[in-house]
């Protein structure tokens, strides 16, 4: 890589990112210590899966994001290949690894396990997901509110939901559900068109809960109620992790316990759903405030790019990346401040997790191509000036 790369890689982006991982590791440290007996083998697998992730988002920023979107039958093969058989094998042992893996002791069976690792291939899937979304667009824009068109886009969307709530992963399909909603929405939905789609989706979805109760299992039902009436005692085993991270946000102060202090509420999942109450007991307002603030600044600087690319593509892609990041934020906090009920979704970059690291900084690689394609091209109109 030469100068001219470094010199139009959106560094100030990166530097967020990295910034984000290393506060991960270092509470990942502290839940080692103070919740896991001493185990550091969540922050060691962050550190790996983080670096690695610098290095492919690094190599991604050089890639054309426009020689990936098309190759889309690849990737996607690829991805969804991975995620099928999860859809019909659960706790598959093969003798090498196991399909169907149910990580969580939950009814979802979106993991592979290798050895003592595991890999959820819905990460790689919504990268792939948004790069073919992306490209489908560009394909029909100006077309989006055409009847066909328009069909076969929520046609796009809808059948990735649909594998990955068979997965189990409830959570997940609604983020890609929201990214796909997004991605179509600036990609030229007309607003006529989606304001009647919102409101059919509404009356469709409590019409099918009023005849078919039965869809929701009875723990997201229970999970939906705790939210709900969070002091019922006979909601007492859904509400606990919740309550216990309102009272570890709630009683972090203004600077928090301190991360090694060993003087943290104990939150159950602290390294994954619920590390951002974690954060806020041990770090305080002060802390729960630089990782908002982190976040934020991330999710906004994708948009900017999203908004300064140099063609529909780019702007496509980064919405999409944008969508993700976003909405992942917005439900994990949801969750935290026990206004949304529990449904698994990680917080970005801070969430134990070597997979979901990994995929992340790919996703943060396609924001970097972008990037650097737009400078390239703004350097390339300043002697036309």
């Amino acid at each position: 890589m030469g100068k001219r790369h470094w010199a139009r890689l959106d560094a100030v982006y990166l530097g967020l990112c990295c910034a984000c991982s290393a506060l991960s590791v270092a509470v990942l440290l502290s839940v080692g210590q103070s919740q896991l007996g001493g185990a550091n083998d969540k922050a060691s697998v962050q550190v790996v899966a983080s670096l690695l992730g610098v290095l492919m988002a690094v190599i991604f920023s050089t890639v054309d994001y426009r020689a990936l979107a098309r190759a889309w039958p690849l990737h996607a093969t690829v991805a969804w290949g991975l995620v099928l058989p999860t859809l019909f094998l659960r706790n598959f042992d093969t003798g090498l690894f196991t399909i169907g893996y149910d990580a969580g002791g939950t009814a979802n069976y979106s993991w592979y396990r290798i050895g003592g690792m595991t890999f959820q291939p819905a990460e790689l899937a919504k990268l792939s997901f948004v790069l073919t979304l992306a490209w489908h667009l560009d394909r029909v824009r100006g077309r989006v509110n055409a009847p066909r068109e328009l069909a076969l886009l929520l046609l796009h969307i809808a059948l990735p939901v649909l594998a990955i709530h068979i997965q189990g992963d409830d959570g997940t399909a609604l983020i890609f559900l929201g990214v796909g909603l997004v991605m179509l929405f600036a990609g030229g939905l007309s607003l006529w068109v989606a304001g009647g789609a919102l409101g059919l989706a509404a009356a469709g979805g409590a019409a099918l809960l009023a005849f078919r109760p039965g869809i929701l299992k009875a723990y997201q039902f229970k999970r939906i109620l705790a939210i709900l009436t969070p002091d019922d005692p006979a909601l007492a085993d859904f509400t606990y992790q919740q309550n216990k991270g309102a009272m570890a946000i709630g009683t972090g102060g203004l600077a928090g316990q301190g991360l090694f202090t060993g003087e943290h509420v104990y939150v159950p999942n602290a390294w994954n759903d619920f590390i951002f109450a974690y954060l806020a007991n041990a770090l305080g307002f002060l802390g729960a405030a630089l990782v908002l603030g982190l976040l934020l600044a991330i999710c906004l600087r994708t948009l900017q790019t999203a908004l300064g690319s140099a063609d529909f593509l780019g702007r496509s892609v980064c919405t999409g990346i944008f969508a993700a990041l976003f909405l992942q934020c917005l439900v994990n906090l949801g969750m935290n401040l026990q206004v949304l009920p529990v449904i698994g979704v990680t917080l970005p970059f801070f969430s134990a997790g070597g997979s979901s690291a990994v995929m992340m900084y790919l996703c943060v690689g396609l924001v970097l191509s972008v990037s650097r394609q737009s400078r390239r091209v703004q350097g390339l109109a300043k002697p036309l000036d």
